[in-house]
């Protein structure tokens, strides 16, 4: 258990730089309907209600100027908020195109979203977003969502069908009476 914590804290980097990553590839499509990025002048605010607190903290948000691929390379801060709504908020961006990506403290994407920001004018931003496609939870045992070749498949089975018939055969056996 003392290597949890150092497992979250980097399955975080992994999972939004994946999320970012298929996001990118997919090109502009409909809003990520997990995050809302908002533009005020220079200031850019990332709003979102589906993390959940661990350890009193509720996630991090990343804003990624063009270029850059990388959750860690972008200018992170920490959501705030409520069970209901959390938000991030970055002060005195420059005009440009940005991607904002949102990890919750239990690791999984929030979401991405595509934002120009057009300096101090204010107005409608222009917003696109990406999104990674659900994964489901990836939970088991250390190593489980692997791909496992076919002969290992046959090897755990032959296993498996080795045990049965053995479990069978002890049963049958304490079934029939004590012989001498």
């Amino acid at each position: 258990m003392r290597h949890t914590q150092s497992l979250l804290r980097s399955g975080s980097v992994a999972v939004a730089a994946a999320a970012l990553t298929a996001g990118l590839a997919a090109g502009p499509a409909a809003a990520d309907p997990g995050i809302t990025v908002s533009t005020s002048g220079s200031t850019v605010t990332v709003t979102t209600s589906t993390c959940t607190q661990v350890d009193g903290r509720w996630g991090t948000a990343s804003l990624l100027a063009s270029g850059q691929t990388d959750f860690a390379q972008g200018r992170q801060v920490a959501l705030t908020g409520t069970r209901t709504t959390q938000t991030a908020a970055w002060q005195s961006v420059s005009p440009g195109t940005y991607t904002v990506a949102v990890v919750c403290s239990n690791n999984i994407s929030a979401g991405t979203q595509t934002i120009t920001v057009t300096g101090a004018v204010r107005g409608t931003p222009t917003i696109s977003a990406t999104s990674a496609p659900p994964r489901g939870v990836a939970g088991g045992l250390g190593g489980s969502i692997k791909d496992y070749g076919p002969v290992t498949l046959a090897v755990g089975g032959a296993l498996v069908g080795a045990a049965v018939i053995t479990t069978g055969w002890v049963l049958r056996r304490r079934s029939k009476p004590y012989r001498l």
